[in-house]
């Protein structure tokens, strides 16, 4: 039987990859408001570097590393929060897991891409090899996650619906990019490594509540890195690698919208939309969880609570509808768990979602009295909930935007609070409170190698 090779395909896109290549390429440095992206990249970058060094010594990094060393890499770039160095893709990696590892790092809320994972890893690992300047870091950060992100836009949400995990798919480009501006590569390069990325995407949905879900940032960044120094020797690809009919756009996505990339180009950054989150898990989980703190913070007691009525919009459910999470990475999956640990602890950091909460019996008993129906006519970033008492009262809420989103953003003072909180256990108090000092100068550092020593502990090891 003859078999019909002909699939639509858009035959006339934009060259987005030239478009993309030259803009990394040839955007001046600084080359937007202080104000508003700079900031937000520091900001970034240190909710970033929190996250990874908070997750250092978890088990999936562990053995992430376990596999690396028998590799024998040699000693070029940092292992956040840890003695180790290995060689800088490893590094990407391993930090790409890390950061990734608790659920708790930024979110480009229109794609709910993570961007900081992929390209912040494979930049400081790349920075720290070549000695680069804080201020050649950050404009690179801000670059490859308009790249991603811009990316991203174009073919969300079809992409992310049909089972992509969206940071891992366009973070390898979006590491690519920032790795080329970091090496000073020029456009046609530029475009190379774009290319090269192209046919990496990483990531599936199926993954999540596993270790391979951070795997995925942390294999984009390896891969971008990796697309980046091959572009720098020569190695080279299609010019329209994102665009062409069998493309990447156009073959992991039915959705393609070109605008989505040149729109605003170099005037509108795509890093000034990014969020941090106050809660360890996935993001669409967190209005749940802001409605049930809430209800903590009025003094409703777990025991009296009869049911818990949530109203939620149907992709959380599909995301995070686990009933019975078996341990800590199925949990941050639960919608269940976290309106559960949001009313008995009132917060749903890193430690309400270790292994022995989710299994911890008044966590179980409380999580099976939460009734979720979906409701589409509440928003994605909404929740309605109402605590049933057994005395018959009916306390309710609804949040219409969590806390941590745009509409109510976590200040300066709450990131460096999620820092030390992540990072004290590792590096201890005194080591955690330089390093921060050190993230917000990042722009006037002149070698990201002072930064990455203090990533590292010190001495024996031990923490004050």
């Amino acid at each position: 039987m003859a078999r019909n090779t002909q699939v639509a395909a858009d035959h006339n896109a934009p060259p987005i990859t030239r478009i993309l290549a030259e803009f990394v390429a040839g955007h001046p440095s600084r080359g937007w408001s202080d104000a508003v992206v700079d900031h937000e990249a520091h900001r970034t970058f240190l909710n970033w570097l929190g996250c990874a060094v908070g997750a250092a010594r978890h088990e999936a990094v562990e053995a992430a590393l376990a596999a690396v060393r028998e590799l024998q890499p040699a000693p070029q770039a940092t292992v956040l929060g840890r003695a180790d160095k290995v060689d800088m893709a490893s590094a990407a990696m391993l930090n790409g897991i890390s950061s990734h590892t608790f659920d708790f790092d930024d979110t480009h809320l229109k794609t709910i891409i993570h961007p900081a994972g992929p390209v912040a890893s494979a930049l400081l690992a790349l920075a720290e090899h070549i000695g680069s300047s804080g201020r050649e870091l950050l404009d690179a950060l801000v670059l490859g996650i308009d790249v991603a992100c811009r990316l991203g836009n174009t073919v969300y949400p079809d992409h992310y619906d049909r089972g992509w995990h969206i940071t891992g798919t366009t973070g390898m480009l979006g590491a690519a990019a920032g790795c080329a501006r970091l090496l000073g590569l020029n456009a046609e390069r530029t475009a190379m490594a774009l290319g090269i990325a192209a046919s990496q995407p990483i990531g599936l949905r199926e993954q999540f509540g596993t270790m391979t879900k951070p795997f995925h940032p942390g294999g984009a960044a390896r891969a971008g890195l990796m697309a980046a120094l091959m572009a720098r020797h020569g190695y080279t690809a299609s010019p329209r690698a994102l665009e062409a009919p069998r493309g990447w756009a156009q073959v992991v996505s039915t959705k393609h919208a070109w605008n989505e990339v040149t729109d605003a180009l170099g005037q509108r950054f795509e890093i000034s939309f990014n969020s941090y989150k106050p809660f360890a898990c996935g993001i669409v989980i967190h209005p749940s969880i802001d409605a049930c703190v809430q209800l903590h913070e009025r003094g409703i007691a777990p025991d009296s609570v009869e049911r818990i009525e949530l109203k939620v919009h149907s992709l959380v459910l599909e995301l995070t509808g686990k009933k019975e999470p078996a341990d800590g990475l199925q949990g941050k999956f639960s919608v269940y768990h976290g309106c559960a640990a949001g009313l008995i602890f009132g917060r749903a950091a890193e430690e309400e979602f270790a292994d022995d909460i989710v299994s911890r019996a008044d966590v179980v008993a409380l999580r099976r009295k939460v009734v979720a129906t979906v409701d589409d006519s509440i928003g994605e970033a909404s929740a309605d909930v109402t605590a049933v008492l057994a005395d018959g009262r009916r306390e309710h809420v609804f949040v219409e935007h969590a806390i941590g989103s745009l509409q109510r953003p976590m200040s300066d003072g709450d990131l460096e609070r999620k820092f030390h909180g992540l990072s004290d256990a590792v590096l201890g108090a005194r080591q955690c409170d330089g390093l921060l000092k050190a993230c917000w100068s990042l722009g006037e550092a002149p070698d990201v190698r002072g930064l990455c020593s203090l990533a590292r502990p010190q001495g024996d090891g031990s923490v004050e």
